[in-house]
């Protein structure tokens, strides 16, 4: 990340020195996630508990076009109208039907970890799960009633649905990584976590993001920017309390979904 301003950005405190504040903040959310207790020992994991959370979590995967759909009903920006609308569109690549969805790249990549067909007939949501997917919808319907709600719905679909999931898969490929290259002179055969865990990534700061970056994150990031601008420029903190309460509960819901594979704690050996 680089600490240079973005054109036409002023220090004070609604501006760069206002953006380094809530990169700093976020960026403290980010190193939580990455040491959730599941995600920092996914080595550790045994394969059929790996493979169990894999499992649960292409669940996760397939509400992410719906969430982005609610989202879409939702905002009223028209800029970050589009930027979503092109994010859900590369969902479904090519026009002909001949061009595989990211869902279905997702299950390719399931199948080259040892998942079988078999097992994924079998899965089905746990209780943890299904209230992991509830509860985004029901974050985003209520982001939705906020004055501030174009803030706050990019903001969950940036931190919730590309940020985060980097840094999920980030740590997903310190597993999986060797065996999408164990083959084939090494090249990397990954067509779902890999790709997702690069396009999906924060790669810049808040105060340095513009639309010419390249990742899903970074160019909601820049319209999430704008946008607190204009918040904040009229006074107060409404934008940025918004901002850091939206990412707050978007982390609280990864994390809980998580927390459904630690480890259950041993039995009392008191009478």
């Amino acid at each position: 990340m680089h600490d240079l301003g973005a054109p036409g950005r002023q220090d004070g405190p609604h501006g760069l020195d206002g953006l380094h504040e809530l990169d700093g903040f976020e960026n403290g959310l980010i190193e939580r996630f990455e040491e959730h207790p599941v995600l920092a020992n996914i080595g550790r994991l045994p394969d059929e508990d790996f493979t169990a959370l894999l499992l649960q979590r292409r669940f996760v995967s397939l509400a992410f076009t719906p969430s982005y759909d609610l989202a879409i009903d939702l905002l009223r920006d028209e800029e970050g109208l589009r930027i979503a609308r092109i994010i859900l569109r590369e969902e479904y690549p090519g026009a002909t039907g001949h061009t595989p969805s990211h869902r279905e790249d997702m299950t390719e990549d399931l199948s080259r970890l040892g998942v079988s067909r078999e097992a994924l007939v079998a899965s089905r949501p746990t209780a943890a799960t299904k209230r992991a997917i509830t509860d985004t919808l029901e974050l985003i319907a209520e982001a939705g009633g906020h004055a501030d709600a174009d803030l706050r719905l990019l903001t969950f679909l940036r931190f919730w649905g590309e940020v985060l999931v980097s840094v999920e898969y980030g740590r997903l490929w310190e597993r999986m990584g060797p065996l999408f290259t164990s083959e084939g002179g090494g090249r990397n055969r990954s067509r779902f976590y890999h790709p997702h865990l690069v396009h999906d990534a924060k790669t810049h700061s808040l105060a340095t993001v513009s639309m010419l970056s390249d990742t899903h994150s970074d160019r909601l990031a820049a319209r999430v920017t704008e946008l607190l601008g204009r918040r904040d420029a009229a006074g107060g903190t409404a934008g940025a309390d918004g901002f850091r309460e939206t990412e707050e509960r978007a982390l609280r819901l990864k994390a809980g979904f998580y927390d459904q594979f630690l480890p259950a704690p041993a039995p009392s050996t008191t009478a």
